[in-house]
């Protein structure tokens, strides 16, 4: 199964990833300040409760206890200056990585200092950084195991969806996204799924009803058609009489492939496979139907395929070329590959993006028409198990490619 990196698995497990290491991050630096701030404020608290006890004791024996230092020479500046007027302060000092926490006060015109070191808070905060990190790296694994299970599930849910919905597409009725997909959990994706087979249902049963709606008009229309040529056969010859059957033939004719579309639609055709040669099989036809036409036999291979429906195809195609195209028209037989060729102004690029659509002619370039006969061909490929490939020429013209399968299924 190919991953691609733009993949909604990996932006989800993306998202869930930086979002869980940004909340983390944060988090870590909201604790980091408060214990940094809290180590601080009890390093004063204990600092000034001390000087008070050498300022208190100091007035009483006039000597220095507890450690501390009369008029001490190396007192921040920054000190000095916060305990003139006998107040009492206290006061952070950084030397490189050395810390050290004083506290000063001014009685008697002196200044009695206590200085801690600061550094086994500092170790206490390096080493909270270090949880930290880790605590953030654990964040991002977990996270990102979450979001690669997570963003794989509704992944592969939507991956099946979509080959389920491709199968609907390819007219498998019985199909169903949401049966594919299962329903649960209930989310948006089955909701989705849920919507495309309701969608699909629509879809089906409007296409049965204009289906039906064809396949009936067509057998209505089959009788008094009957009729109408049996009619113009009996007429005297005569310049209208020839108009008359010409126009009776057409319409004959176009309700025939009406009612061929109408079987074709149904999907229930089969066909009836035969061993044949198809290079002596094309030649006959093309020479009956399309005298004037070119056949060209690069290699020669038995094929096993209904010789009805191929011939079908093979005549539907060669009177799209006389009709649309331009002479010369060829025919190339390559193993299991035909190809036939006109060198008119070619498809259309709408009939080479949508396909041919039946009732819809080609562009005035092209002539007219009904547009049942790509149609027809297109459909009688399909239940042959062949491919049916549209195309213009690299210099001008119209090409069809027949590719018959080795093994019809």
């Amino acid at each position: 199964m190919r991953l691609f990196p733009q993949s909604l698995r990996w932006r989800l497990s993306a998202v869930i990833a930086v979002v869980s290491v940004l909340l983390a991050v944060a988090l870590s630096l909201l604790v980091r300040t408060e214990f940094s701030r809290v180590q601080l404020t009890d390093a004063r608290r204990v600092q000034d409760e001390r000087i008070q006890l050498v300022v208190r004791d100091y007035g009483l024996t006039g000597r220095a206890a507890l450690g501390s230092r009369l008029d001490a020479p190396d007192v921040p500046a920054e000190l000095l200056a916060a305990v003139r007027e006998g107040r009492r302060a206290t006061y952070l000092q950084r030397d490189g990585d050395k810390a050290w926490i004083w506290a000063a006060a001014e009685t008697g015109g002196h200044v009695l200092s206590l200085r801690s070191s600061y550094s086994d808070r500092d170790e206490a905060l390096a080493q909270l950084d270090n949880v930290l990190i880790i605590g953030s790296l654990a964040v991002l694994g977990l996270a990102s195991v979450l979001g690669v299970v997570l963003g794989g599930r509704l992944s592969r849910r939507l991956r099946m969806a979509a080959v389920a919905a491709r199968r609907v597409a390819d007219g498998d009725a019985n199909t169903r996204v949401g049966e594919t997909i299962g329903t649960r959990p209930r989310d948006e994706t089955t909701e989705l799924a849920q919507a495309v087979d309701a969608m699909a249902a629509a879809l089906r049963e409007r296409l049965a009803a204009e289906q039906r709606v064809t396949a009936d008009i067509a057998h209505e229309l089959r009788t008094p058609v009957t009729g109408l040529v049996t009619a113009a056969e009996l007429l005297p010859a005569s310049r209208p009489a020839e108009l008359v059957r010409d126009r009776v033939r057409v319409l004959r004719a176009l309700v025939e492939d009406i009612l061929e579309v109408a079987r074709l639609d149904t999907a229930t055709e089969r066909a009836e496979p035969v061993e044949l040669s198809l290079g002596d099989f094309v030649g006959r036809r093309v020479a009956w139907v399309s005298p004037e036409a070119q056949v060209r036999v690069v290699t020669e291979q038995p094929v096993r395929t209904d010789p009805r429906r191929l011939e079908r195809v093979l005549v539907n195609l060669l009177q799209n070329a006389d009709r649309h195209g331009a002479p010369p028209v060829s025919v190339e037989i390559d193993g299991l590959t035909l190809r036939v060729r006109d060198h008119g102004p070619g498809f259309s690029a709408d009939l080479l993006r949508d396909g041919p659509s039946r009732f819809r002619t080609e562009s005035s370039d092209r002539g007219g028409g009904h547009g049942l006969g790509l149609t027809i061909a297109l459909a009688q490929a399909k239940v042959l198990d062949a491919r049916l490939v549209l195309a213009n020429a690299e210099d001008g013209g119209a090409q069809v490619t027949l590719e018959l399968p080795d093994r019809p299924a």
